[in-house]
């Protein structure tokens, strides 16, 4: 598989990945926990199917030190007795986030006043532009088809 387009070889789309990929480093760079970064990241790729955030995201969390079970259990979180009460705030946040057409009326409020237990403003912030750049991300890739696999953890820092 070939991508469609290589947005880092264009000059206009250039600018653009710059611009997007310093709002992933200013979440990087924000309170939000690391692991959970990579948690809610890898599932809002898994729920929109993208691959090769899948792969960048798994390969980053295990660089990172993240156990392989937590890694695999993340698509069935809710099942799962791995992870903290305030990572599953996170990742329903996440998933309310994704899939917001899923649902008439956007995200419910009993998801939002479960992630503010855990989470004060900042981290919300971060966490709530996290879920939308990581949509915009996946959806990026899976429209020009970007293939995966080959993603080495600190790639793009």
């Amino acid at each position: 598989m070939s991508a469609r387009l290589d947005p880092f070889s264009l000059p206009s789309a250039g600018k653009l990945v710059k611009q997007l990929t310093s709002v992933g480093r200013l979440v990087v760079e924000s309170p939000l926990p690391a692991a959970t970064r990579e948690l809610v990241s890898l599932r809002v790729s898994q729920i929109n199917g993208c691959a090769v955030c899948i792969d960048m995201h798994t390969k980053e969390a295990t660089a990172a030190g993240e156990s392989a079970v937590r890694l695999h259990l993340v698509a069935g979180w809710r099942e799962a007795t791995v992870f903290t009460e305030a990572e599953r705030a996170a990742l329903e946040l996440a998933e309310q986030g994704t899939r917001i057409a899923d649902g008439a009326g956007g995200v419910p409020d009993e998801v939002w006043e479960r992630a503010v237990k855990h989470y004060d403003e900042d981290q919300l912030m971060a966490l709530v532009t996290l879920i939308a750049f990581m949509n915009t991300a996946n959806r990026l890739n899976v429209i020009l088809q970007q293939p995966a696999g080959d993603y080495q953890p600190g790639q793009f820092t």
